[in-house]
């Protein structure tokens, strides 16, 4: 048994030992023959390496070729370009000189000529000293009375030709002017209707009854003292039954007053510190219906970016008259006229509103600050923003500024037809009695001017002439130089008509 296993154990040990032997006999088949694969397979890789190699150095060649052959194409373009060029700055250069030629002979010619327009220009001189000396000869009258004489028959000859010429251009002027003039000022008047408050400086309160007054009056005089010093305004208590008058300048502190009186009035406890506290409250209400009317006027017109204080400072236009013309009814009436003709002439509507809304302005703050309306406003509204066009508008409407636009002619167009229609304004009669002396001194300051009489309340100047001293063509230039004047000298509302009457009349008697 011993022996069965040591023979087991020995073929184990052999066949272990034939299996090694065969195994590693297989291993190094298989590794010669991946050497040999190996091998094939580098000797392949070597013969692709060296195609690729061959075909990349035909292609460079080929790209090399290409850019030669582009660069040496490009080259020979910009040869080319160069050679045009100098070849343009050359002919140039060429045209150049010709002109410099001819240039040089045109300025010995000039030269030339010029030297004989000289000679020509003494010999002239020679020749009309020559001839003033023959004429002078001839005439008997030196130089400085010949010239007077020329004058004289020049300034005739000069003024029938002026009046023709001015007869023709106003009827010219007139035929094409007045149609659309008429149309524009009828449709933008016909299409404004507004009252006016006739208010002046003073504002009357009526009372229950006269013994009211005392209680006004105060223990002493105390209460209207006090009254006064708290409104800044003047309290008139006289005979006038039933009535007490409140006196200012400032249209807004007058108003203010009358609130406070009236609801004093209406509250019958009047002393210092009641005044105090309706004062404060006529104050807050006041001021209240400053800001609503502005605020008013400004939608009424449609202007919504108006500065706030500027509608504020427009609003105090309600309690300022002119002439017993309410200014900020005025003011939307010149407004709407603006926009109105604006429309009519092709024009934006709204600049035009603007301008003739704010154009019053400077009347709310006039009592504040030196200066005429017209400039205090246009330094208002520059402050607050408005543009120079409207500025100007506002500064121009009375002349203080030469008007420069259509806007600045259409805002005073606009000012001068709500001043001016019946019944807007009213004038004290000594103010309309000078007007009317002035303009009837200024007709009479002319030559030949025997009577003249202002007629239709100042709006027509007949003006008799003597016909042995102003003929029928200077008539025409007389009416148009006072016309003119009285535009420099006077201020009136609408126009002023002059109508020159010249007549002569021959009187016979048969006995």
């Amino acid at each position: 048994m011993i022996t069965s296993v040591i023979v087991g154990i020995v073929a184990i040990i052999i066949g272990v030992l034939l299996g090694f032997v065969i195994a590693r006999y297989l291993a190094n088949a298989s590794a010669k023959k991946k050497t040999e694969e190996a091998e094939s397979i580098l000797a392949d890789a070597r013969r692709q390496a060296e195609t690729i190699k061959r075909e990349a150095e035909v292609g460079a060649k080929d790209e090399a070729y290409k850019m030669r052959a582009e660069i040496e194409s490009e080259r020979k373009e910009r040869q080319r370009e160069v050679r045009e060029a100098e070849h343009r700055v050359q002919q140039r250069e060429e045209s150049l000189d010709r002109r410099t030629d001819s240039l040089d002979k045109r300025e010995h010619q000039i030269s030339s000529l010029q030297g004989q327009v000289e000679k020509r220009q003494r010999e002239l001189d020679d020749a009309e000293d020559e001839i003033n000396r023959r004429l002078e000869s001839v005439a008997g009258m030196s130089p400085e009375e010949a010239k007077e004489e020329l004058l004289n028959n020049l300034k005739d000859d000069v003024a029938h030709e002026s009046a023709a010429i001015i007869r023709d251009s106003e009827a010219r002027t007139k035929a094409e002017a007045d149609k659309t003039a008429r149309s524009i000022l009828s449709q933008a008047m016909q299409r404004i209707a507004s009252e006016f408050t006739v208010e002046n400086t003073v504002s009357t309160i009526q009372i229950p009854s006269d013994d009211l007054k005392g209680r006004i009056i105060g223990r002493e005089g105390r209460n209207i003292r006090s009254f006064e010093q708290i409104t800044g305004t003047n309290l008139i208590i006289d005979d006038t039954p039933e009535c007490v008058t409140i006196s200012c300048f400032d249209p807004v502190r007058r108003e203010i007053g009358r609130v406070t009186m009236e609801n004093l009035i209406s509250d019958g406890r009047i002393h210092p510190a009641r005044i105090e506290e309706m004062f404060a409250k006529a104050e807050k209400l006041v001021n209240q219906r400053v800001l609503e009317a502005g605020e008013q006027a400004a939608f009424d017109t449609g202007i919504h970016d108006m500065d706030p204080e500027l509608v504020k400072t427009l609003g105090r236009l309600r309690y300022r008259t002119s002439y017993g013309q309410n200014v900020l009814n005025h003011s939307l009436e010149v407004a709407y006229l603006c926009g109105v003709m604006a429309s009519e002439l092709g024009l934006d509507p709204v600049p035009a509103k603007r301008a003739g809304l704010l154009h019053d302005i400077g009347k709310a703050i006039d009592r504040e600050v030196e200066g005429n309306h017209a400039v205090i406003g246009a330094d208002l509204a520059r402050r607050f923003g408005e543009n120079d066009a409207i500025v100007h508008a506002i500064e121009a409407h009375h002349n203080d500024v030469e008007p420069n636009s259509v806007l600045d002619v259409l805002v005073q167009a606009a000012d001068a037809v709500s001043a001016a229609r019946p019944g807007a304004r009213k004038e004290t009669l000594d103010a309309y009695i000078k007007r009317l002396e002035k303009l009837e001194e200024i007709a009479m300051s002319y030559e030949g001017v025997e009577r003249t009489y202002a007629i239709q309340a100042g709006r027509e100047v007949r003006v008799m002439v003597e016909p042995e001293k102003v003929d029928e063509a200077r008539t025409v230039v007389l009416a148009h130089d006072i016309a003119r004047r009285i535009e420099n000298e006077l201020q009136y509302p609408g126009q002023v008509k002059v109508v020159v009457i010249r007549e002569s009349r021959a009187i016979g008697i048969a006995k």
